[in-house]
């Protein structure tokens, strides 16, 4: 072992087993300085984000001191925050895990420059990702642009076996000074959202775990149905939150289905898709640094997307009178999360009945979500917007009433997140109005808004706009 420590730097890997990245901190053999810097780049993100964030902070620097270490929070540039440090303790080198967005990569790029320039150790880690993206190729070299070949090209390729979590951290002889969480005031734009939202979140590494597990022996058999009912309360395994925040490991996840399906487990390939999906989106937000600001597919610059408007501001408040997008609206402001089908839904009703651009649905989601995983979202609103990579045309319009009759037939979803549509509404559906702003000036006691375009219209008026906007 040697005299000099070593920063561990986390970010989005708040936990302790399949971390590569700690595996291969621990074994250097140095004392361990584990910290987590508030940048800019995290400052910039939501605020239903930065409050999960806080929790998971909070979270995970009870389990690093059960460890015998510390979690050290220092504010302010990433290179400067750690060129401080080094010579505070007087560390050897740097670790992380990668991040694969554009804004964080220029940030990593430029710290190990920097540090290796120094003579320090700068070095970076898989660990949020199953397969890193310039290594799943095409037959021509390049990356995958589909999904349904891109799992093909996945599914057979190995994947390590999660690494356990250590029993110690090697402490340092002297800690370097540390801010004070509660001073970030990471649920600050919450404000009085974050007590509604709070008790919906499972925290930590533990609980992710133990959800994993749960799902995999009880509803994972009847994921491939079931996952599209919203009003069904435990059909999908709810890891997207802890996976947001590297609270599980990809590679535990994996293996877990897979011993699933070698058991004949009907829903363990569909699950492993979902998860291959999330892959598929970081793969090409790697290969396309733009895809949450730019429409991938070329010639939609030209597409008549109209900016923020007055339809968009109720489709926000889950006020359009569409009784499938309301709910999922509120469940996202009630929980911060929203199910699955539910997203497709609001999002085509957004960009095509609303005839709204696309990023403008983005930017909520990023400010509403606490599972919030850029390259995900922004996959996710490309994709149903039309302009993204999927091989349907943009006239595939989801019929938000249609897809209330197909997948949520007794209105148990709808009921469940709107107030206005019970005579006795329940507990969730009240604490919509517990965590909205109040200057939105919302009440339950008034009368559901009617619709704010005929969906007939609304399909007509998107196809119009495709025709002129694409010629």
């Amino acid at each position: 072992m040697t005299d000099a420590a070593l920063i561990i730097w986390f970010r989005r890997d708040l936990r302790l087993s399949d971390n590569p990245m700690l595996s291969a901190a621990v074994a250097t053999g140095r004392p361990l300085v584990p910290v987590f810097i508030l940048d800019p780049e995290t400052e910039a993100m939501g605020a239903a984000a930065k409050f999960r964030l806080g929790l998971a902070l909070a979270h995970f620097s009870d389990r690093l001191a059960g460890l015998g270490s510390r979690l050290i929070l220092r504010r302010g540039p990433a290179l400067s925050v750690l060129e401080g440090l080094v010579a505070e303790t007087g560390a050897a080198g740097v670790m992380w895990s990668r991040s694969y967005n554009a804004a964080a990569r220029a940030r990593d790029e430029a710290v190990k420059t920097a540090l290796k320039s120094k003579g320090l150790m700068a070095k970076s880690h898989p660990g949020a990702l199953l397969f890193e993206p310039w290594e799943v190729e095409t037959g021509q070299g390049g990356p995958y642009r589909v999904y349904t070949p891109f799992w093909r090209a996945v599914r057979g390729r190995p994947v390590p076996e999660a690494s356990s979590a250590p029993d110690r951290l090697p402490a340092p002889v002297s800690w370097p000074a540390s801010d004070r969480l509660a001073d970030w005031r990471l649920d600050g734009a919450m404000q009085r959202g974050a007590a509604v939202v709070g008790p919906h979140q499972r925290v930590g590494e533990a609980k992710a775990i133990a959800r994993l597990e749960e799902f995999a022996t009880t509803t994972m058999a009847a994921y491939a149905h079931d996952r599209d009912l919203p009003g069904l309360t435990a059909a999908t395994s709810g890891l997207s939150e802890n996976l947001a925040w590297g609270e599980i490991g990809p590679r535990m996840i994996w293996h877990r289905g897979w011993r699933a399906m070698a058991a004949g487990n009907a829903g363990a390939e569909t699950f492993l898709k979902e998860l291959v999906w999330r892959e598929f989106a970081w793969h090409l937000m790697y290969h396309y640094p733009q895809l949450d600001t730019q429409s991938w597919k070329p010639g939609w610059d030209t597409f008549p997307w109209r900016d923020d408007n007055s339809d968009a501001e109720a489709w926000r408040r889950g006020m359009t009178g569409e009784p499938f997008v309301d709910a999922a609206m509120r469940e996202m402001y009630v929980t911060g999360r929203m199910h699955n089908r539910a997203r497709m839904i609001v999002a085509s009703y957004l960009t095509k009945h609303l005839l709204t651009d696309w990023r403008v649905g983005l930017r909520w989601f990023a400010d509403c979500l606490t599972d919030w995983d850029p390259a995900a979202n922004a996959m996710g609103w490309q994709w149903v917007a039309g302009c993204g990579p999927d091989a349907a045309p943009y006239f595939r319009i989801f019929n938000p009433a249609g897809q209330a009759d197909k997948f949520d037939p007794d209105q148990t979803y709808r009921r469940r997140w709107i107030a206005e549509l019970t005579r006795v509404p329940g507990a969730l559906a009240l604490s919509y109005f517990d965590a909205v702003p109040r200057q939105w000036q919302l009440d339950p006691a008034r009368r559901y808004p009617l619709p704010r375009i005929d969906l007939a219209e609304g399909r007509a008026r998107a196809l119009v706009a495709l025709a002129q906007g694409k010629t």
